[in-house]
């Protein structure tokens, strides 16, 4: 593991330019020797984009892994680099929106799905606002104890640990003036999560973005992240949600997920599609991912 944080720093040292033209290379090569999550991805793409051809979902598929293998590549700029070249690698759009709810005193969440520039556009972020998130804890020691080193950089980040619950990310908000940074589209499984569509597909889905927003009387402020042709990240924010969250906990999950939709259907490649979205079926209904196909 040491080895691989060296890598990382010497890595950093370089131009972004030559970063991402390894990061091609690794993507290609990663796309077709990293099988297991190639199918994933494949499965999840057949489900959500039914219309296209087989060509269509593997071309967007092998610019996934190219996003994903920049995302790895760049750890070493989040941990290691000076914080204004990383701050220079992101321009925000539309900040405004999230200015000036914080400025009239209002709590905040961000809504912030799995797109793959995703770490780069925060870590910039938390050079310019304060921000409370939940983290997981990982396996490795080491790894684990780089990513809070990491996460912690700027001394402006409040974590949660995932297991401490809703009850200590409703205090925290409450006693805070930072927005909190919410990624709501992974598979918690079925005892934390109800189901709504997504592409069309019945999801199990975390209900917790309505729930916070009611218990904080917090507004929700959409922010995504996209790598544009230059190889920099562009973090747009969205103008607040009225309305939100209503007496209807099943629609409200259901804007969250119609939103996250709409916003990777303009950006398909940049998309977390190696994680089992829909491993968590209705009950009856066989696994997405039980018999995997080539």
């Amino acid at each position: 593991m040491k080895l691989a944080f060296a890598f990382l720093y010497v890595l950093q040292l370089l131009p972004l330019g030559a970063i991402h033209a390894l990061a091609r290379c690794v993507g290609w090569l990663s796309y077709y020797a990293v099988a297991p999550r190639r199918r994933i991805g494949l499965i999840n793409l057949r489900h959500c984009f039914p219309e296209w051809t087989e060509q269509q979902r593997r071309k967007v598929l092998r610019e996934h892994f190219y996003h994903m293998s920049m995302l790895l590549l760049e750890y070493g700029l989040y941990w290691y680099a000076d914080a204004a070249r990383l701050k220079k690698l992101v321009r925000y759009q539309d900040k405004h929106y999230l200015d000036e709810a914080l400025a009239a005193g209002e709590k905040v969440i961000l809504l912030y799905p799995h797109f793959t520039a995703f770490e780069a556009a925060v870590y910039a972020l938390n050079q310019d606002v304060p921000l409370i998130s939940v983290y997981s804890h990982q396996k490795n020691k080491q790894m684990d104890e780089q990513i809070l080193k990491g996460r912690h950089r700027y001394n402006n980040v409040f974590l949660i640990g995932r297991t401490e619950g809703l009850r200590a990310i409703i205090k925290k908000i409450k006693s805070s003036s930072a927005p909190f940074l919410y990624l709501p589209d992974q598979d918690f499984g079925r005892r934390e999560s109800i189901f709504v569509n997504f592409f069309g597909i019945p999801t199990a889905t975390i209900a917790g973005l309505s729930r916070i927003a009611a218990l904080t009387n917090a507004k929700v402020v959409p922010a995504i992240p996209t790598r544009e042709s230059d190889g920099k990240v562009t973090l747009r924010f969205y103008p607040q949600w009225d309305n939100f969250p209503s007496k209807d906990i099943v629609a409200d999950t259901q804007r969250m997920n119609d939103f996250i939709e709409a916003r990777v259907r303009e950006q398909p490649p940049q998309y977390y599609w190696l994680h089992k979205r829909f491993k968590t079926r209705p009950e009856g209904e066989a696994s997405f991912y039980q018999k995997i196909h080539k």
